[in-house]
């Protein structure tokens, strides 16, 4: 674990700190080795974030196809009043993933934080937008955490046990399978405590021609998103993947509510990645992401098992996307 304070000018802000408990770059060789031996291969959708990716997928919530992003930020407008009241005062606030700044900012414009934090596993990425929330908002401690925050952890013994208030935005619990998703949601309830609250976005089921083109976009970013995931193992682990021969492809599992997304070989081939050597045939896939759909009812019923309560739900006029407001067991 590496700790670093950054001591601001007199007045500027009370603290910025930086705790990186090493989860990245060891599990990331590991996981990509043993994903790629598995039968059916696959890889984490948590390691598409690199700095690239991470640039990459603001680009894609810009995107006219995308919806999620614009329509929970509508939703986010229009109920933030509503999330200080269920939150209370002196809040800590946790972010799980430190995304686009600007959906925590209309948070934390909202509720009263005395100290952020925000956890991502790309350090780069995190440190830059911890820097600008510290910045901008002079009355909040913000303890930045580098770590995997799907693992169980611990938070750095003086971030403030009362009243945590966890934030989970966009469609990244459709990450999770459903029962994977309980275990998340398990794993938020002991790091946030008793009677915390969690604030958390789940996209909806709709009609499966949005969900397609959203996954699909036109100018093909989506798919230069997912190939990236193949430059960063060339960066980084030495591969030699050649991007040309293969191809995004995401389509809707209507059977199981989820969008897949995967990477196709274009011919037989044969990769090196870290030493190892990675037989691919022609047509075989890299499973890279399940993007799981519900409904609000059966978010509500996932959350519930889970030990949390449903407090409050808000979607958009069109009821793509929604909004959740759940509190923890006391």
């Amino acid at each position: 674990m590496t700790i670093t304070v950054h001591t601001p000018a007199a007045g500027r802000h009370r603290r910025a700190g930086f705790v990186d408990l090493g989860h990245a770059r060891d599990d990331f060789r590991a996981d990509v080795l043993a994903g790629l031996a598995r039968a059916e291969k696959q890889l984490s959708a948590k390691y598409f974030y690199d700095a690239r990716g991470s640039k990459l997928f603001d680009r894609i919530t810009e995107l006219p196809e995308y919806y999620p992003t614009r329509t929970e930020l509508g939703i986010l407008r229009d109920h933030a009043d509503d999330i200080a009241e269920l939150a209370g005062p002196q809040t800590t606030v946790v972010e799980f993933g430190a995304g686009s700044s600007i959906k925590i900012r209309l948070l934390l414009d909202a509720v009263d934080a005395q100290t952020f934090v925000p956890i991502d596993i790309s350090g780069e990425h995190l440190r830059e937008a911890a820097d600008g929330i510290a910045v901008d908002y002079p009355g909040t401690d913000v303890v930045a955490v580098c770590a995997d925050f799907t693992r169980s952890i611990e938070l750095p013994d003086d971030v403030p046990a009362d009243n945590r208030l966890g934030f989970f935005p966009g469609s990244t619990i459709g990450n999770f399978t459903p029962a994977e998703a309980a275990k998340f949601l398990r794993q938020c309830a002991a790091l946030l405590g008793p009677g915390s609250g969690l604030v958390i976005g789940v996209d909806l089921k709709k009609d499966v021609q949005v969900l397609h083109d959203a996954y699909n976009d036109a100018a093909g970013v989506t798919a230069a998103f997912n190939l990236n995931l193949l430059a960063r193992i060339n960066r980084e682990l030495h591969g030699n993947f050649d991007l040309r021969a293969f191809r995004h492809k995401a389509f809707y599992n209507e059977a199981e509510g989820r969008i897949e997304m995967h990477i196709e070989s274009l011919r037989d081939q044969t990769v090196h990645v870290a030493g190892a050597q990675v037989p691919f045939r022609k047509g075989e896939t890299i499973h890279t992401e399940y993007s799981c759909k519900y409904t609000v009812a059966e978010f509500q019923a996932l959350a519930a098992e889970a030990g949390y309560e449903p407090l409050a739900a808000w979607t958009d006029p069109d009821t793509l996307f929604s909004l959740h407001y759940l509190r923890a067991a006391a």
